[in-house]
């Protein structure tokens, strides 16, 4: 089977489709995937294409705040989505393949199957397409509504995609497509953990809860001083891709709320998230913009993140207690479910990290150690690349000759 995968985002919006491209080519397919520039992520041995869009490059210009992104909307959000739109339909039609599994950023792409005469499947980190009496879109409010207005929050995606028509349009014109309305997924796909979240009762049989995408576990060498550093107890703190507000008022907090418990302390910098300034280095303190998180979070005592899907998720698997600073999107989210689950403390918002919030959470971090033990165990034999496979194959039909 050809299958097609297009993403688009940061770093975390990458790594699940690298993962299961590797999965899918090792289970004899042949997979393409394509993806914006400088995602950060290992493609080593994939036939991956460029979409010409760099994510990267617009956070660091405009940040993650949705006002900033408002602003300036015409001048830097829209090209880059322009590229997305108009360079996934081109890279589909090239590569003609049997399904198109995509990210919810690629709008084009049910539009680009329906030409193509076939299936395609939504793969979402988080479900914010798949309605739920159970609780709000992600991304929307963490508050639950009620059952009915909850599933009315789903509508923002749709609405969403109403804000690239002329995107679309060129995209349906360059595929010598007649309109740019396109059919329902054939299948919708939520790369989250079933022992993090429930799966809805109200879901229909074509969404699956499929586990989270991660490639086989790869002890590559580290860095000899971060080993060295990790080898005894330290706390983890990284933002991935966020850049928002002061970061180096939040290095600072983090560093000072640590080393007031004798705390040591792994920085990951990442696109911007925290910075370090010279005055605070010290033999307690490890600074690197980036560190395997399959590596180091199992041998962290606290992981203090964002709040995306993907570390939420890794951090779950090594047992490590999250303490979560959301900034944007579905991170509120999981940083609310994770408290609820008692597996967090309360989660923080980047606006009030403060040596005292941060010290609040830590002091808490070991009444919640053994749930997330327990959490880690149970999560040990998930394979999500599997079950998607299981899905794409049910959903795939040989085209007739």
């Amino acid at each position: 089977m050809k299958i097609m995968l297009i993403t688009a985002g940061s770093r975390g919006d990458v790594e699940p489709f690298a993962a299961f491209a590797r999965g899918a080519q090792a289970a004899g397919h042949k997979v393409r995937l394509a993806l914006p520039d400088n995602s950060g992520v290992d493609l080593s041995g994939l036939d991956a294409i460029s979409l010409g869009a760099d994510f990267s490059a617009m956070i660091a210009d405009q940040g993650v705040s949705p006002l900033t992104a408002m602003r300036s909307f015409r001048s830097t959000v829209k090209p880059v989505m322009r590229a997305v739109i108009v360079n996934s339909a081109r890279a589909a039609r090239d590569f003609a393949p049997d399904v198109l599994m995509y990210h919810p950023k690629i709008v084009s792409a049910p539009l680009v199957a329906d030409h193509l005469g076939i299936p395609h499947i939504v793969v979402e980190a988080v479900p914010v397409t798949a309605p739920t009496r159970a609780f709000a879109a992600p991304g929307t409010t963490t508050a639950s509504l009620g059952g009915a207005v909850n599933r009315l929050t789903y509508q923002a995606m749709g609405a969403a995609a109403g804000m690239f028509r002329e995107e679309l349009s060129e995209a349906a014109a360059l595929l010598g497509a007649s309109a740019t309305s396109a059919s329902a997924p054939a299948a919708t796909m939520v790369t989250v953990s079933p022992q993090l979240l429930a799966r809805p009762d109200d879901w229909p049989e074509s969404v699956h809860l499929t586990g989270p995408w991660t490639a086989p576990a790869t002890e590559r060498a580290l860095d000899t001083a971060l080993a060295e550093f990790i080898a005894e107890p330290f706390v983890y703190a990284g933002f991935g891709s966020m850049a928002a507000g002061n970061a180096a008022a939040r290095g600072r907090a983090i560093i000072e709320a640590a080393r007031a418990r004798s705390i040591r302390t792994l920085i990951v910098t990442g696109w911007g998230g925290i910075e370090v300034t010279e005055d605070l280095l010290g033999a307690d303190i490890f600074v690197t913009d980036s560190a395997p998180h399959a590596q180091v979070m199992p041998q962290a005592t606290a992981a203090i993140h964002h709040g995306g899907a993907g570390t939420v998720h890794t951090a779950a698997r090594a047992g490590t207690t999250s303490i979560v600073v959301p900034f944007i999107a579905d991170q509120p989210f999981w940083g609310k479910h994770l408290h609820r689950a008692g597996l967090a403390p309360k989660p923080i918002p980047y606006r009030r990290v403060s040596a005292n919030t941060i010290g609040t959470a830590l002091d808490a971090v070991p009444v919640y150690a053994s749930a997330n033990r327990a959490l880690a165990e149970r999560m040990a034999d998930e394979n999500g690349i599997t079950v998607a496979l299981e899905v794409v194959e049910s959903t795939w039909r040989p085209r007739a000759q």
